[in-house]
């Protein structure tokens, strides 16, 4: 069985996509797949390896368009010379900003994060790639956490995802949350009340 090509893959990719959106990880079968996109189990099982293997292709692809949005956002202010914590709330609010032309993709990645699918039986390329969109992240959360509070420590760090990572999850999971605006403002004001003041040292 050959392997599809790269336009074939896409395409796949976006079938299992959609079902992962709508039936959760789930509701991904390498059958149900076939099905929705013309391209028969063998070809699938050839071009990802695994049912596993295709979940975190689906979501390294989603995850790779967020980062790129996401450090956009949190360049544009710092470009501009804008307040540091302007821009971490760019940061905060990229998942609505990603919504407004692809909410299929905000949901996803705001529902499952790449630390549970290492968990799955992955091939070392594809736990490489997870690894290496998890430091891209751990990057951005490092500086703003330098920008801002001229600290990188545990504490530092810790209190910059949750402005980045965890309160975005919590208030906007929902999907009716994600082009609400009482959420988004909600968010912004949770995540500017953490910047007022630094985080205790660690230990304290």
């Amino acid at each position: 069985m050959g392997r599809p090509r790269e336009h074939d893959l896409e395409t796949v990719l976006d079938h299992a996509r959609r079902l992962w959106v709508e039936g959760g990880p789930s509701g991904v079968t390498i059958r149900g797949l076939a099905s929705e996109s013309g391209v028969s189990n063998g070809a699938i099982y050839h071009a990802f390896g695994s049912r596993d293997g295709l979940l975190a292709r689906v979501w390294s692809r989603e995850a790779e368009r967020f980062l790129e949005l996401q450090r956009a956002a949190v360049t544009s202010v710092v470009d501009a010379g804008g307040p540091v914590e302007d821009a971490v709330v760019a940061a905060a609010l990229a998942p609505t900003t990603y919504a407004e032309h692809d909410e299929p993709g905000a949901r996803l990645l705001l529902t499952t994060t790449g630390d549970e699918l290492a968990d799955r039986d992955l091939v070392a390329s594809e736990r490489a790639e997870l690894r290496r969109l998890r430091r891209e992240l751990t990057g951005l959360i490092t500086d703003l956490s330098a920008r801002q509070w001229g600290r990188t420590d545990r504490a530092a760090l810790a209190s910059m995802r949750y402005c980045v990572v965890d309160l975005p999850g919590a208030l906007l999971l929902a999907p009716a949350r994600l082009a609400d605006p009482v959420a988004r403002h909600a968010l912004e004001l949770a995540v500017r009340g953490i910047l007022s003041e630094p985080p205790p040292a660690a230990g304290n």
